[in-house]
């Protein structure tokens, strides 16, 4: 596992609880913590080639934006999960996925204008795959908390 100083630390902190919404974010981050912008910018790129940090954007609520999200689960023989996942990743609403050590052992995230659409594009998943054992999932009720890893 890569190290990280007091340094990475407090940019780690500072980024996920309230990213600055400015032309040069890393200078704002930078001046409140005695640093230089380059400093800032640096350290972040080390910490996303470590694997430290994943990914660094918005995060937006689909509902109010107008589009639907929906969970998906889908029962996928271990011979065709590769196929699977990339035909799964190549939709651009699909947010993310993973496996479980489940019956319905891949699971993923959908957005997109209408349910209608979710559902076309769920059909078109199991045609071009051959997986016919896929659920569509939506929320019901909306819960959001805050997901924010204090580094100690």
């Amino acid at each position: 596992m890569a190290k990280i100083d007091e340094t990475d630390k407090k940019i780690i902190n500072r980024i996920q609880t309230f990213f600055p919404i400015d032309p040069r974010p890393y200078a704002v981050i930078a001046e409140e913590l005695g640093l230089t912008e380059d400093e800032v910018i640096q350290r972040v790129q080390n910490l996303k080639r470590d694997g430290i940090i994943r990914r660094i954007g918005g995060n937006f609520g689909p509902y109010k934006l107008g589009f639907f999200s929906t969970l998906c689960a889908a029962h996928v023989p271990e011979d065709k999960v590769s196929k699977f996942t990339d035909v799964v990743n190549g939709y651009p609403g699909v947010t993310h996925n993973y496996m479980r050590n489940h019956k319905y052992n891949i699971w993923f995230t959908f957005i997109a204008e209408s349910m209608s659409i979710i559902e076309q594009n769920l059909a078109e998943i199991s045609e071009r795959t051959g997986v016919t054992d896929i659920l569509n999932l939506p929320a019901t009720d909306l819960f959001k908390i805050s997901a924010n890893f204090k580094v100690k």
